[in-house]
């Protein structure tokens, strides 16, 4: 018994290896292409190629997000409290990773009947966020779980972190730009800012290019998919909490803990904060290129450049 015991302890403190750090980060770099091409991108395809009012998308966006409030310490705890074979968390990321995938196509899919459709929009939306969280509050938990050694956690913070940002720039320098190649309308030979690039590219605010938008979403998507699969077979839990420690968890401890923690509270805000803008910056990039500078073919050198200042950061992690 107490050989088990030690081999338990001993098997906390493991030294994760390039592989199993790459597998992890994974995750991050699905996520990002999934819910980062949504982020960056829906709200201009839904008021532009599907037609769906400005007032109408916002009430939709601010309706999810009230939910999401509730309904995030809701699946924490849910998780929390269940255990199977694979483990507490790995399973989730296929269990919620698959359909997570097929709700955020549906998105962009070209369907004639529902084009403009607002009960379409904001119920795919909708249950694509629900189930983005049983995504994404297993993943970051499965972090915690992999190891208690400090030099492995410091290096899978970086690996993470170098592959979250490789996502990015997929989506916020390439996405747009792959669109606009495959968009049927206006279609001429631009500047794309790459160093005297020139492409052939399309109107990707116009309806007709409904196809395009949904057909490079599809092969994001599965990519996604295959990044997701690779972070599940790669990863292995060994910090669990047993089924006593877990019993007494509950939804309502969140909100128990921002009443009395100061520092959460301040860590929370500062969360806060930072995703608003940085949102608000990735939103409204798309918007401001097409409208406002009228060339929406820089958005991908404008994306590129945006990442320039936290790639040494990122690169530049200790041993």
């Amino acid at each position: 018994m107490s050989k088990n015991i030690m081999h338990s302890r001993h098997d906390e403190y493991h030294k994760l290896t390039r592989g199993e750090r790459i597998g992890y980060g994974m995750g991050d770099f699905a996520q990002n292409l999934v819910f980062g091409t949504i982020g960056g991108f829906l709200a201009l395809h839904m008021l532009t190629v599907n037609t769906i009012s400005t007032a109408t998308a916002g009430f939709i966006f601010l309706f999810v997000r009230i939910i999401n409030v509730f309904w995030d310490p809701m699946v924490g705890t849910y998780v929390d409290k269940r255990t199977s074979k694979a483990g507490k968390y790995r399973p989730w990321l296929l269990r919620a990773g698959v359909p997570l995938v097929i709700l955020s196509a549906l998105l962009f899919a070209p369907i004639p009947g529902v084009k403009g459709s607002v009960a379409f929009a904001f119920i795919i939306y909708l249950a694509l966020d629900l189930v983005y969280s049983l995504v994404n509050i297993p993943y970051g938990s499965l972090n915690a779980s992999l190891t208690r050694d400090p030099e492995s956690i410091d290096k899978l913070t970086s690996t993470r972190m170098m592959l979250a940002n490789s996502a990015n720039l997929l989506v916020y320098t390439l996405f747009p730009m792959f669109v606009q190649m495959a968009a049927p309308k206006d279609r001429s030979l631009k500047d794309t800012g790459f160093f005297g690039l020139e492409l052939n590219l399309g109107n990707y605010t116009d309806p007709s290019a409904n196809y395009a938008w949904f057909g490079v979403y599809a092969i994001y998507m599965i990519i996604g998919a295959v990044a997701l699969f690779i972070c599940y077979k790669c990863t292995k839990e060994r910090v669990v909490a047993t089924a006593e420690q877990t019993a007494n968890v509950k939804t309502t401890d969140l909100f128990h803990e921002l009443r009395h923690n100061r520092p959460l509270v301040i860590l929370g805000m500062f969360f806060m904060l930072a995703f608003t803008f940085m949102f608000f910056m990735n939103t409204v990039n798309g918007f401001f290129n097409q409208f406002v500078v009228g060339h929406s073919e820089w958005m991908g050198a404008v994306g590129l450049v945006a990442s320039i200042p936290a790639s040494p950061s990122r690169c530049s992690g200790r041993n």
